[in-house]
């Protein structure tokens, strides 16, 4: 055979490995609303910067019928490319083909580019969208998923991982993407569950839908599993784009600067009137970090889980940070069981890489009651605690208004290694607020007074002069300054700036032991 047809002959295997499981099957594909493999690395990757592995591979299963079912790329499309330059791998599961399910083949495929990412020290992104494990190949099917997790744990916190969920993610496959940094999902059209309704309907009697079990806005909003719920499939793409430009490619680079358009001096003087002169009265965070970050643009994540804390990705003086930040408007800030575990997943994973953490706060304390103590207040709240005591990034922390007993320690205080502790004029450090403090302070005295209620407000006015302000700990050096509000900006860039050449560290150990 010439040259000439043997390079027909590869453009010809190249056409068909691109059809994956055929136009019927794309056009299925295309009905449900959803993209194919190949379409989605188009939207998600830099043009024309995408170079595939493995084009050719087929699973090597003789049984059921198999042999006679053999299609280039065994259900998934893998490689490399850039996102706005930058290097990235990435797999993509082809739904067209063996309802994108892991055989022993596809799993190598997706193995060969993680072990090449950790050599290199560069991101993957999986895009999923499959059956779950090949059933034809039983164990072997099984065994290759473990090979997936072992690599996800091991890359845990060398290389950053993001799972974008763009169809069904089963079974054993959910534990993958969980064991990543993040997790992106599109309603309606993407479920995660560990058995499905069917199962769910057997064992438990409940009649429940695959979107009621598992889908965007249940894994959003009530599990916390998801980070993320787009409203469709290029939606959730550009937004992994927009993700990856605030992370490091590993855990030895610090993540890219950009030009900063927006004055590092500027000052805002609406930051001095937004904190309610009412102590009680909420008042929305988001507009406090919106103000103080580059062009107001801020990233949040797990939006619409644990509202009651706001974690998200921003930029200062084109640097990139992680805020962390108390939400007022939303159960007054407390810290719960949901917020401590969203707050220190988020900080660990800006520890991991390098990325500056930025603390709004603004907490009343922790939540009492029976639900939050009997569901493990004291462990989950310790690892939001311990999440931070160990952070060895820069830290700065503002003190917008309440800073209340062990939460006041909890959300980087200066006592837990915060580099940087800033106090409004507003804040107000204490052991718990005044109303409390000053019922048990003065107890006996008030009990004993001709007017209860009036002895009461009078203590309250002599306590709230005198602790319900930032000056007591400004005294002892717990804060580094007390800055008018509307000079948020500045201040925190020259920290930050002040901060860049930071070494700190923990002592040698294998891994602290964090309680789960």
């Amino acid at each position: 055979m010439s040259l000439e047809k043997k390079i027909e002959e590869l453009k010809k295997k190249r056409a068909e490995a691109k059809l994956g499981g055929g136009l019927k099957r794309i056009e299925e594909q295309h009905k449900k609303g959803k993209l194919t493999a190949r379409e989605r690395l188009d939207i998600l990757l830099d043009e024309g910067s995408f170079e595939e592995f493995d084009m050719f591979v087929m699973h090597r299963c003789r049984d059921f019928g198999l042999d006679k079912q053999r299609i280039f790329g065994d259900a998934v499309v893998t490689g490399y490319g850039t996102i706005e330059g930058r290097l990235v791998f990435v797999f993509s599961q082809d739904f067209t083909t063996f309802g994108g399910s892991l055989s022993e083949a596809h799993a190598e495929k997706i193995c060969k580019i993680m072990d090449l990412a950790m050599k290199v020290g560069a991101p993957v992104i999986g895009l999923n969208d499959s059956g779950g494990a090949r059933i034809q190949e039983g164990v072997v099917s099984l065994g290759a998923y473990a090979n997936i997790f072992l690599r996800n744990t091991l890359a845990s916190g060398v290389i950053p991982q993001i799972s974008v969920i763009l169809g069904p993610c089963a079974g054993g496959a959910v534990y993958s993407p969980a064991i990543t940094d993040f997790i992106l999902m599109v309603k309606g059209t993407s479920y995660m569950f560990v058995t499905g309704p069917s199962v769910v309907k057997t064992v438990t009697h409940e009649e429940v839908s695959y979107d009621e079990l598992g889908g965007a806005l249940v894994h959003s909003t009530r599990s916390g599993v998801s980070h993320f719920a787009c409203e469709n499939e290029a939606e959730t793409l550009l937004l992994t784009r927009k993700l990856f430009s605030f992370i490091p490619l590993n855990n030895m680079e610090d993540p890219p600067d950009k030009e900063c358009t927006d004055p590092i001096d500027r000052m805002d003087a609406e930051l001095n009137f937004i904190v309610p002169e009412e102590p009680t009265k909420p008042y929305d965070i988001k507009d406090v970090i919106k103000r103080v970050v580059d062009d107001g643009d801020f990233l949040e994540v797990h939006k619409d889980y644990a509202q009651n804390i706001v974690v998200g990705f921003a930029r200062l003086g084109g640097k990139s940070v992680g805020i962390v930040a108390n939400q007022p408007a939303v159960l007054a800030g407390v810290l719960d069981i949901d917020s401590a575990i969203k707050g220190a997943r988020f900080v660990r994973f800006c520890d991991a890489f390098n990325i500056p953490l930025v603390v709004f706060e603004d907490v009343p304390g922790f939540l009492p009651g029976t639900a939050q103590e009997f569901g493990g207040i004291i462990k989950h709240g310790a690892k939001l605690l311990y999440a931070f005591s160990e952070a060895t990034v820069p830290r700065l922390t503002v003190i917008t208004r309440k800073a209340y007993g062990g939460a006041y320690d909890v959300m980087n205080s200066k006592h837990i290694r915060g580099d940087i502790n800033y106090g409004w004029p507003t804040a107000e450090i204490a052991v718990m607020g005044p109303k409390g403090a000053v019922e048990i302070i003065f107890k006996k005295e008030i009990a004993e007074s001709p007017d209860p209620e009036k002895a009461t407000e009078e203590k309250l006015k002599e306590f709230v002069e005198k602790f319900a302000n930032p000056y007591i700990a400004a005294e002892r050096g717990y804060l580094d300054d007390v800055i008018e509000p509307k000079e948020t900006r500045p201040r925190l860039i020259k920290a930050l700036s002040m901060l860049e050449t930071k070494k700190d560290s923990n002592p040698p150990k294998k891994h602290g032991n964090i309680p789960l």
